[in-house]
């Protein structure tokens, strides 16, 4: 056949199949409800108004500055806290040597929750999940010979914020450096504790007090710091959609607004130096689009604010890979994970980037581990040609689409929040809880459906796998230590001059006529306590208790099909018929761990398949557990554990069910607990443990089985 008579039909038929492709464009329906198409093509690009924007002017959708990466690529940081103080700048020291170039700490659960080390309530939890801190000594140990002038510190504080905003200040000042020259970000974004992360400590509006004293403080003293990062991170970690994360945390972002400019600040003393926080998921494009979405939406919200500073508009982002991605089923593929979710960041704009490391679905990340997550970013930065060209993405239909779509749809929950009376009357009103925790069980159940794939947990499972070694603490010696320490504290301080202080806080917490930071910083030089501090501000404002809800029906919806299912709803029916009454279970978190996403799912999917749920307060202790069990007259108590307490509290609540001779209630545990631990507590008299990427169905009807075995 003749060369060109082939070419011809070659081109025909090529032509058809594209013809055929286009008029068969498929689409699916995503997580946030956006259609997407297997094609987009240039007329997709219509009437949208983000396309009109280079990088470093507004509305800064191809990023804050104009040469990005090009001239200065994004801070590499790791947050991290390991137990004590000198363990945690022993850390730090050798990150800064190994190409880190700012520091994020990561701060143990009593201290989020403004507890000193010696209060009985945190026995389980000194040190566990990052670092305690119970005075300014502690702070001075952890900066310990690190220059606070010349490093960027990032410290993730809301609760306890004005104690450690306050030891970070005397520390400074103790160690020869102008406060004035420190450069970093305080998290102080307590809205969105009451919303998932759950360490607060007092109400939501007697919270806004301190957020404003804060802004105050910082915009006239610590000109190079930011005083606030806003953060969608722990949203989408507690299960919210890339829609519902932008929206919320840029909602969160104009009450903070609303805040300063109520104590008669100007917008442009605070605005220019808010920063964002978002989390980093496995939805690779959806991500890159939700960082062009934030910042013109943020462009477009602060200008009704009239700021004069064009920096006032711009917004600037930290990013930290999911944690919640990372499975305990085959660790060693999280690492391909944290780097996609990565170059998610990178490729959305980020200022500064946390890769999350390996083993952290197990335990808390070894050296080995973290080092491995640190240089993942230096490979980036030097191997791949991303610093080389400003928004790689721009100007791609996909990106550019998903883009529009995200703004779209945000647009439609920052207007629900609005008639709602803003965010912090919205959070009352159990809005944006209740939307996160909705999205989280419809994920969940997509999850055990098998309709959304995660490789080694729901599919392409092994049977077997290796242990992996991990960091574990020695909870019992922190708390030894930091107690001695806090007596020798207190032994050589001047407590009248510390007495007359604390009451000096309390009267500005009654009173709102003086700044707490500020009395809060002459607190921390008379060496007053973290608890101390915290106490007094709680004596005024109180200390918050959030109600407690729960969903049903939302897993349900997603499992008509579903034969495991079904299965367990006829045998929570047999249970019932036997014995005259439905299966029962307590969903409790014990200790100070308030991530409770996990136990909400299970609480919501065990209810849709017939089980009586009853939900524990918060910040339960073993013994306010047990209480509650016996009185419910529960057949089983679930402890949900996230934070490495599981040993101490488990063990403790045992010692409870003993004293009441309540040994026929079942234990089980679910969570990241380290397989070593796992004859530990069974020894205890665990009847099961359940780790992270477990089937729901699966686990309600292995207790069910159980349940039948025990009558």
């Amino acid at each position: 056949m003749p060369r060109k008579k082939f070419n011809n039909i070659f081109l025909k038929d090529f032509n058809k199949k594209i013809k055929k492709f286009e008029d068969n464009n498929e689409s699916y329906i995503s997580d946030e409800e956006i259609e997407l198409y297997r094609s987009y093509k240039k007329n997709n690009l219509k009437n949208f108004d983000h396309l009109n924007s280079i990088a470093g002017t507004g509305p800064f959708v191809r990023g804050p500055y104009s040469s990005m990466y090009v001239n200065k690529p994004w801070t590499i940081r790791q947050y991290a806290g390991f137990s004590t103080a000198k363990e945690s700048n022993k850390f730090y020291k050798e990150s800064l040597k190994s190409g880190q170039k700012g520091l994020s700490i990561a701060f143990d659960l009593p201290t989020h929750r403004g507890y000193d080390s010696d209060n009985s309530r945190v026995i389980g939890d000194i040190g566990k999940a990052g670092v305690a801190i119970d005075s300014v000594d502690d702070m001075k140990l952890l900066f310990d010979g690190i220059p606070l002038d010349k490093v960027s510190v990032s410290m993730t504080m809301n609760g306890a914020i004005i104690p450690i905003m306050a030891f970070y200040i005397v520390c400074a000042e103790e160690s020869g450096c102008q406060i004035d020259k420190l450069s970093g970000t305080i998290q102080n974004d307590i809205l969105k504790e009451y919303m998932v992360r759950n360490t607060f400590i007092y109400p939501p509006k007697e919270s806004m007090k301190i957020t404003s004293d804060i802004f105050s403080f910082i915009s006239k003293k610590m000109p190079k710091f930011n005083s606030i990062s806003i953060s969608g991170y722990h949203m989408q970690e507690a299960g919210a959609t890339a829609d519902l994360e932008l929206a919320y945390t840029l909602a969160n972002g104009i009450e903070y607004v609303k805040a300063g400019l109520s104590t008669g600040l100007d917008i442009d003393s605070f605005a220019k130096r808010f920063s964002f926080f978002w989390g980093i998921g496995m939805n690779h494009f959806m991500e890159i689009a939700k960082m062009r979405a934030a910042r013109f939406l943020w462009h477009k919200l602060l200008k009704e604010f009239n700021p004069k500073d064009p920096k006032s508009l711009c917004l600037r982002v930290h990013c930290q890979t999911s944690g919640w991605s990372l499975t305990e089923q085959e660790p060693f593929n999280n690492i391909t994970r944290t780097s996609v979710e990565a170059l998610s960041a990178i490729f959305g704009g980020t200022q500064s980037l946390h890769t999350n490391s390996l083993d952290e679905a197990i335990g808390l990340p070894t050296k080995f581990s973290s080092k491995i997550a640190r240089e993942t970013q230096l490979i980036f930065q030097n191997e791949l040609g991303i610093c080389k060209t400003v928004d790689p993405w721009g100007g791609s239909y996909y990106i550019e689409s998903l883009t529009n779509e995200l703004i779209k749809k945000a647009t439609i929950h920052l207007e629900e929040i609005n008639r709602a009376g803003g965010m912090r009357k919205a959070i009352e009103k159990g809005i944006p809880k209740m939307r996160i925790e909705q999205s989280a069980a419809k994920k969940q159940a997509n999850i055990d459906n098998g309709e959304q794939i995660i490789v080694g947990v729901n599919k392409y499972k092994l049977k077997f796998q290796d242990e992996i070694i991990f960091f574990e603490i020695d909870n019992e010696l922190v708390r030894k230590n930091q107690i001695n320490k806090i007596k020798k504290l207190k032994k050589n301080r001047n407590n009248n001059d510390v007495k007359k202080i604390l009451n000096e806080i309390k009267l500005c917490a009654k009173n709102n006529n003086k700044n707490l930071l500020a009395l809060a910083v002459e607190a921390a030089k008379k060496r007053a306590t973290l608890g101390e501090i915290s106490l007094a501000i709680e004596e005024v404002y109180g200390r918050y208790q959030p109600k407690i809800k729960s969903l049903s029906g939302v897993y349900k919806s997603k499992m008509k099909k579903n034969k495991l299912f079904n299965n367990a709803i006829k045998l929570s029916d047999n249970f019932s018929e036997i014995q005259g009454r439905r299966p029962r279970i307590l969903i409790a978190k014990v200790g100070q761990d308030g991530h409770d996403r996990g136990a909400k799912v299970i609480a919501s999917s065990f209810a849709d398949m017939g089980f009586d749920v009853d939900i524990g307060p918060l910040f339960q202790s073993p013994y306010e557990v047990v209480k509650q069990a016996i009185e419910n007259d529960v057949h089983i108590i679930g402890i949900s554990s996230l934070a490495g307490g599981h040993k101490t509290l488990v063990k403790d609540l045992f010692i409870e069910l003993n004293k009441h001779q309540s040994n026929e209630i079942m234990v089980v545990i679910g969570g990241i607990i380290p397989r070593s631990d796992y004859k530990f507590l069974k020894n205890l008299g665990v009847s099961a443990i359940f780790g992270p990427g477990s089937n729901i169905i699966e686990i309600a009807v292995k207790l069910l089985n159980l349940l039948f075995s025990k009558k």
